[in-house]
């Protein structure tokens, strides 16, 4: 039975900087985690940003179910695009033959 995405079809490497909060100096984000494993998609798609409007994902990626990024999080893609975290989905099965893992798409 499989329980978490397996690690070989993570084939690409991203850095996440996790959003904290906002300030009067901009938005505020936590240490960086390097070398990130993740199955990029550069494919646009619609998604729905968590203040309800309908915003075009630049990307999406899929991670290890523990992974950290709010919304908010500046991602830096394989190319070198730097991407913000829009919505966070995780993923889970429990009992059924199904990885679980975390979704996130990036404006």
């Amino acid at each position: 039975m499989v329980s978490r995405v397996p690690a070989v079809l993570l084939r690409h490497r991203i850095r996440i900087e996790p959003y904290l909060a906002d300030s009067a100096y901009g938005p505020q984000y936590g240490p960086a985690a390097e070398d990130v494993p993740a199955l990029v998609d550069t494919s646009p798609r619609m998604v729905r940003a968590p203040d309800g409007r309908k915003v075009t994902a630049a990307a999406t990626f899929i991670a290890a179910p523990e992974l950290v990024c709010p919304p908010g999080s500046r991602v830096t893609l394989p190319d070198g695009r730097t991407a913000t975290a829009l919505t966070v989905a995780r993923h889970t099965a429990p009992g059924l033959p199904v990885p679980a893992c975390t979704e996130v798409s990036c404006e």
